[in-house]
């Protein structure tokens, strides 16, 4: 296959570059806002499992970039993700683990005691092809988005994350539709039909009365008390949601023609940090696509955007 075959397959891919998005996932975002316009007129967004940012793209180009001057300095996006990435105008950087405490205090400290009004996760695990085993830790992910979320959302707050259709899906509802007053399940066209994925939007956030928060520890599969969200035993009651498909004029599954005036594109934002460039290191091969970046070994929580675009530097801390 040539260079421009995924451009053909795949029309996502290459509007993503064409547009200047970072991965074709940010038409999955895109869509889901205007279905349900989930982000207009907000000021204060998260982003979990951030890396690369198409998503935190998507944030700052709906909530950020619209306003003036003045305005954007009310706006607050944060993306968080153990990986670094590239900065984008208007988004701090959190690199920090979604599953601890400390993680959502940071983000409401960010917020200047404010809580978010939206909390997104595009986050998946790296697939090992054994499809339930999959299935079940994407499920664990999202309850880890959702611990989060119980935490720094604002009462009448939106959540937005990806799931995977299985067998087990009806414990994630269950756990949403107790935290949510609206909840279902939307497949975008940007998702293609073969693909299991689809994306939970949960609105109108509201704790229920007596629920606690408390410390989620690394024991907590031992101890399901002490995890923020109460763990379900046994089998989960069965959950109806809402099922909506976003309906465009584009077919992800669909090969299109590249056209006359056709042009090939690079990606917009290649890895800081992919796995494979030591490889390269290690057979002394040069890839000249990857600028070398500078990591920051300070004290600082934050990577402003501002700072990051400055040094060229991506936090180290975790």
């Amino acid at each position: 296959m040539g260079r421009t075959s995924k451009d053909k397959r795949d029309i996502f891919y290459r509007l993503a570059k064409e547009q200047g998005w970072r991965a074709r996932s940010a038409f999955k975002l895109l869509q889901a806002d205007e279905t349900f316009r989930l982000l207009e007129g907000l000021t204060r967004a998260v982003d979990l499992c951030a890396a690369p940012g198409s998503w935190s793209q998507v944030l700052a180009k709906r909530i950020y970039e619209p306003l003036g001057p003045s305005e954007r300095k009310k706006v607050k996006i944060i993306a968080v993700d153990l990986q670094g990435m590239a900065p984008i105008e208007g988004v701090t950087q959190l690199r920090a683990d979604i599953s601890k405490k400390s993680t959502a205090e940071a983000i409401i400290n960010f917020f200047g005691g404010d809580k978010a009004q939206i909390v997104v996760s595009d986050g998946a695990p790296d697939s090992t092809r054994m499809h339930e085993f999959d299935c079940y830790v994407q499920s664990e992910l999202i309850l880890s988005a959702l611990s989060i979320a119980t935490y720094v959302l604002e009462t009448g707050g939106s959540f937005v994350a990806k799931i995977y259709r299985a067998d087990n899906i009806s414990r994630v509802y269950t756990q949403l539709k107790r935290f949510f007053q609206d909840v279902c399940v939307f497949k975008p066209s940007a998702s293609r039909n073969s693909s299991i994925e689809a994306f939970v939007v949960a609105r109108q956030f509201c704790l229920p009365e007596g629920h606690k928060l408390c410390n989620l520890t690394s024991e907590w599969h031992d101890h399901p008390e002490a995890s923020w969200v109460v763990r379900l035993k046994g089998d989960p009651p069965i959950v109806h949601v809402p099922f909506v498909a976003y309906n465009g004029d584009l077919d992800s599954d669909r090969t299109y023609d590249l056209g006359e005036n056709y042009v090939y594109r690079e990606a917009v934002q290649q890895p800081l940090t992919a796995a494979y460039q030591e490889v390269l290191k290690k057979t002394g091969k040069v890839n000249l696509k990857y600028k070398p970046i500078k990591v920051v070994h300070d004290n600082e929580l934050y990577v402003d955007w501002r700072k990051a675009a400055s040094d060229d530097a991506v936090s180290d801390n975790k």
